[in-house]
């Protein structure tokens, strides 16, 4: 009872202690505030007669007063709607549905873009041309040694199975002066391992940076590598520039300028707990427009080891089968909505094909755009068809040719959770 009385006690006069205070800084707070200034300051002049004006004085003072008339009594359209002009840029790829030939050589003439249904005037073409810019996002996690080792075996470390990707596109198809790559590693967070760089030296750094090391966490939260690889944001300093400070800016592949830009992402799909959630990633995705060519990881494991998998996630959280069924609809998706293309790896041996065809694909792209007419609701969906007349005979060969590009144009702004256009 005696320690309880004290207690009590103790706490009454903290009470009253922190009540002073707060009148003394109300008391400190009323003191500081600016006085009014003496209005008896200035030159002591007063009801000093006024001059007559002059006649050019006179006639602008008149056209003041009429042009306030003429705005009171002004009649207002409310149908007239302020309208910013904004462009809308496709990237495109026509491919032979036989052969899977890509087609290259074809003009502004043979093109058509389509939105909703309605054709647009193509205000922007650009042919193929050779110079690239991407950022390779790289899944380094616990998870990634764990689905690689399907594959590696006792022999090698699991993680080789998303370095080797990253490692001959590096070293094949980046070449200077015109090309340049960046790489990001993600674990439970982004983290840059070098910026934009076309110096074979620093590339070399940056595999045998992941060769060196074996990944610290578990976590795969790849929904918000996705964001910080697009559209920027704050994360770790570049880990090849040695920074004294821990943090950065960055900005996005939105915000590079370069003709030919795409995300390369080689990854599992399994995203663990990113702070933005599925709709949000497939938000970011849409408006950005940046293609993105997916290698997907962990099939071989999920196909030799399917049969002992839970359907759900398990107590250790090891992943169920439908979170890897999930991990490739979500890769489908991706891939599909920004005009990129998935290639679900299972063995090592596919990996030169794969990258050859996104090579391939991004120095084939044709760049179209238009301007946007009349007002689009942002967040909102608006279907994109772009038809190729090959021979110009003045027929879309829909039969024989693909044209590959992203599906919609989705204004930025709006709420996946509220305008439901993501479903």
């Amino acid at each position: 009872m005696v320690f309880f009385a004290v207690r009590r006690s103790c706490f009454v006069l903290v009470t009253i202690a922190f009540a002073m205070f707060l009148l003394a800084a109300t008391g400190a707070v009323g003191q500081s505030k600016p006085q009014k200034p003496d209005p008896n300051q200035g030159d002591q002049k007063k009801n000093t007669r006024p001059t007559p004006q002059t006649e050019e004085e006179r006639k602008k003072a008149e056209a003041e007063k009429k042009r306030a008339e003429e705005e009171k009594n002004a009649i207002v359209d409310t149908s007239v709607e302020k309208i910013n002009t904004n462009i809308v840029n496709v990237d495109a790829v026509v491919i032979n549905k036989k052969t899977g030939q890509i087609i290259t050589g074809l003009k502004k003439e043979n093109f058509a873009i389509f939105e909703d249904g309605v054709k647009q005037n193509m205000t922007g073409f650009g042919t193929p041309e050779s110079p690239i810019t991407v950022t390779l996002v790289v899944e380094y996690s616990k998870w990634t040694e764990l689905f690689g080792s399907a594959s590696g075996g006792y022999f090698e470390p699991g993680a080789y199975e998303v370095i080797r990707p990253v490692a001959q596109f590096l070293g094949k198809f980046i070449k200077p002066p015109n090309d340049y790559a960046s790489v990001i590693a993600f674990d439970i967070r982004p983290t840059p391992i070098t910026d934009f760089t076309n110096d074979p030296k620093r590339l070399n750094e940056t595999v045998n940076l992941l060769l060196r090391n074996s990944p610290a966490f578990r976590e795969n939260n790849l929904y918000d590598a996705l964001k910080f690889a697009l559209i920027g944001g704050r994360g770790d300093s570049v880990v090849l520039e040695n920074s004294k400070n821990e943090k950065s800016d960055y900005a996005g592949m939105v915000d590079v300028k370069a003709k030919r830009r795409a995300i390369i992402l080689v990854a599992s799909g399994i995203d663990t707990f990113s702070r933005i959630n599925y709709d949000q990633a497939r938000r970011i995705i849409q408006e950005a427009g940046i293609p993105i060519y997916i290698i997907s990881t962990g099939n071989l494991f999920y196909k030799k080891y399917e049969q002992y998998l839970g359907a759900t996630d398990g107590l250790t959280g090891m992943p169920g089968r439908l979170t890897f069924l999930q991990a490739q609809n979500a890769m489908n998706t991706f891939a599909k909505e920004s005009g990129g293309m998935h290639f679900p790896m299972t063995f090592e041996g596919e990996i030169p094909g794969y990258l050859e065809s996104i090579n391939a694909l991004l120095r084939s792209q044709y760049s179209l755009s238009y301007d946007l007419d009349g007002v689009h609701q942002p967040g909102k969906k608006y279907k994109l068809d772009v038809k190729v007349d090959v021979d110009g005979d003045g027929q879309y060969d829909d039969k024989t040719y693909i044209v590959q590009h992203k599906p919609f144009y989705s204004p930025p702004g709006g709420d996946p959770k509220k305008d439901g256009k993501n479903k």
